[in-house]
């Protein structure tokens, strides 16, 4: 049968071999030359059609591409992280202080696997495939939002993203219906005052006070008038200033990290800190200026495509390996393309306690079961071929 062709066509070496080689030249946020070289050398080796035009240091292919109906799109990240790995791996990272501790190398193998199998049914698909290899997942800009403000989303009916998890183990699948990630909303404020000699304060503008006073306000924010039925993260994870101690400080800054799965929260929030901070800056002459991006929204998975994608995953793995997972107060910025289309984000056990591969992403030590990602790549491809004749949502 072809489903069954496609299916054999999943190679694990091939899937493998991709992922160690990435992993052993990993790059960072937009900058991926030896990653897109790769994704190009491979998808010409398959005779993929590709463009570059969607978004930045994005490669997006095609197959099947002259077919005019229903369309899938499958989504990897390419970008890794700034950290030393630590793993001894043969494998390892040869780029100092840049290190592959998320799996994004994992999921860029698994969709040139996936791209592999489905390229040798190609003359057998009802639907077009689109493949995005996403750069800047990690980064502080986006990469999913540029390829949507580029028209990413008119390409594709539906999306479906994978992602390694060592929480599951390896041979199941899990997802969480519904709302199941939180959105990310980072605030950098930067306080302008006076430097003055430390004996005469009063003829300065002390910057750090401000930063304080501010950061003071958000800890009482969060104590006494937040809901404590709210889920949300509100953590101050840098506050800087000065560079000596007899010198009043004419400039500080402080960054929040803030997560939640409610706009209306969200606002609360960023409009209170801002008026903490300028308020602080007010009553000592001071001022402000006031970032803030929306780095990923709340993910939300579309309940009829979670459950075409989990009815594949147990054809794949067994229905006793196919989980609920729980929501995170992690984000994602697959959540830029759920926004626009129906779309479902999946996890992939990768969990092994006998070979060690228990650490959670973003540790220099992070290892996952390699043997998994064969599995992924055939979820994948089954959900393409079970739903090529469309989706009605």
């Amino acid at each position: 049968m072809d489903m069954e062709r496609a299916l054999s066509a999943v190679d694990k070496d091939y899937i493998l071999s991709i992922r160690r080689e990435l992993h052993m030249y990993p790059e960072l946020a937009f900058d991926l030359p030896k990653t897109l070289a790769l994704i190009r050398r491979e998808l010409e080796a398959m005779d993929i059609p590709y463009t570059e035009k969607y978004g930045k240091s994005s490669i997006v292919a095609f197959i099947n591409n002259d077919c005019k109906g229903f369309s899938v799109a499958i989504r990897a990240d390419t970008d890794a992280l700034p950290l030393t790995e630590k793993t001894d791996l043969p494998y390892a990272s040869r780029h100092p202080g840049i290190m592959h501790a998320c799996g994004h190398d994992a999921h860029t193998a698994m969709l040139l696997g996936t791209a592999k199998a489905l390229k040798s049914v190609e003359d057998k698909l009802a639907c077009r495939v689109v493949l995005l290899f996403q750069a800047c997942e990690e980064g502080e800009l986006s990469g999913a939002k540029l390829m949507v403000e580029d028209g990413i989303a008119e390409q594709a009916d539906v999306f479906l993203g994978m992602h390694i998890e060592n929480w599951l183990d390896a041979g199941t699948v899990g997802i969480c219906p519904g709302v199941s990630m939180a959105a990310s909303h980072p605030l950098h404020i930067e306080f302008f005052g006076k430097a003055a000699h430390a004996s005469l304060p009063q003829s300065g503008v002390d910057a750090l006070a401000m930063a304080v006073e501010t950061y003071n306000g958000i800890v009482s924010m969060k104590a006494t008038q937040m809901n404590p039925f709210e889920q949300y993260i509100c953590s101050v994870g840098m506050l800087s200033a000065g560079s000596t101690d007899n010198v009043i400080p004419e400039y500080a800054q402080l960054k929040v990290s803030l997560r939640t799965y409610d706009t209306a929260v969200e606002t609360f929030i960023v409009d209170n800190i801002r008026t903490l901070a300028e308020n602080a800056a007010t009553r000592r002459g001071g001022t402000i200026a006031f970032h803030e991006d929306t780095k990923a929204l709340p993910v939300v998975n579309h309940p009829e495509v979670s459950q075409r994608v989990l009815a594949s995953a147990a054809k794949v793995v067994g229905e006793d390996h196919v989980v609920t997972m729980p929501k995170k107060l992690s984000s994602e910025d697959f959540s830029f393309y759920a926004a626009k289309k129906p779309s479902a984000f999946l996890r992939l056990g990768t969990r092994n306690a006998a070979k060690g591969c228990t650490t959670l992403p973003h540790n220099n030590d992070f290892l996952l079961d390699e043997d998994a990602l064969e599995l992924g790549s055939r979820v994948c491809v089954q959900f393409v071929l079970d739903n090529m004749n469309g989706i009605s949502v």
